[in-house]
């Protein structure tokens, strides 16, 4: 991997650097026999109008991940800036967890679903992994104040 430049997580330019990760890995990537429909709110994001929505769809057996909203999401996952950049970027199940337990992380619809999502990108994988430090390299630290 090259010296990527860090972009705040969710700016225009996370997204577009994210965007090619994903894209660049994409033939490599492993089918997905679990179908998820979850549509991601984030809210307090210093930019943006203070909210980000996207969605991760693994309707066509691969994972999606993309600014927007679903229709008819199985889940709804709703929580503010800083624990997103935890959950998606640092990818730490221990804070996704006690995030969750503290309601900094609220769900609606099938829980089940979510809890499926597990299971779509083993961590053991040397592709994701790979994927998942990329992302992690064009991601600037936080510097939103709690």
């Amino acid at each position: 991997m090259s010296n990527a430049e860090a972009h705040p997580f969710l700016s225009d330019e996370w997204i577009e650097a994210a965007r090619e990760i994903r894209e660049r890995h994409a033939e490599h990537a492993p089918e997905v026999d679990v179908e998820l429909m979850i549509n991601i709110v984030v809210l307090d994001v210093p930019f943006r109008d203070g909210e980000v929505r996207a969605f991760l769809n693994t309707a066509s057996g691969r994972t999606q991940l993309e600014l927007g909203e679903l229709d008819e999401p199985h889940v709804t996952v709703t929580t503010d800036y800083i624990t997103a950049q935890a959950i998606f970027v640092d990818q730490d199940p221990e804070q996704a967890m006690q995030s969750f337990m503290a309601g900094r992380v609220k769900v609606q619809g099938d829980l089940m679903k979510l809890m499926a999502m597990q299971t779509v990108v083993d961590p053991a994988d040397e592709r994701a992994a790979m994927v998942a430090d990329e992302i992690a390299a064009i991601t600037a630290p936080s510097t939103t104040d709690d």
